[in-house]
Parts: structure tokens; sequence; C-alpha cells
């Protein structure tokens, strides 16, 4: 997987999702698979490529979520929940 085709994986869940992310960074990190400020730069550890496609996708969805539910409340993890099983019934429009 190339870098332009995780960013552009972002912001197609970001579409889903409704959110905007300012900025998209690669960036290797020794303890995380990815961060989001709350001014909206999401930086992934280029290790999250070599991923599998359920795993990227959980990765992706929890930072783009914090754009909206800053923490990990029952709000943020019912939301992950909702689209990590939407993706699973369907993997169609994102995945085709």
């Amino acid at each position: 997987m190339k870098p332009e085709e995780i960013k552009a994986e972002v912001i197609q869940w970001a579409e889903k999702v409704g959110v905007s992310p300012k900025e998209i960074h690669l960036r290797k990190m020794k303890n995380k698979w990815a961060s989001c400020s709350s001014k909206g730069r999401m930086t992934i550890n280029p290790e999250v490529m070599e991923m599998s496609l359920h795993d990227r996708a959980e990765v992706i969805l929890h930072e783009l979520l914090h754009l909206r539910y800053p923490n990990h409340g029952k709000m943020f993890k019912r939301m992950l929940e909702y689209h990590l099983k939407d993706y699973k019934k369907a993997r169609v429009g994102l995945y085709g």
C-alpha cells in the first residue's frame, strides 16, 4: 500500500463518518498506531498500511471519531461499534 492510498482511505472513512481531518500525516511512532489532535491533524504510523483491511479500518475510525468525540465515552464506543458492524456487514461503497 502506498501513502496516497491510506490517505484516500482516511478521506473515504471521514466522509462516511461525517468529519473532516485538516491534515493527514504518516510518521513512525513507537507506542501508537495513530493519533488525532483536537485541531484535526491525524498522524498514522506507516505500519498501519501493512494491517488487514479490518484492523486498518478500526484504527482509522477510532482516530476519526475523536474529531467528534474527544474521549472514549459511551457515544464514542457506540459509534465505533456501529461503523465497524456496518463495515463488516457491507464492505460496499468503500472497498467495493
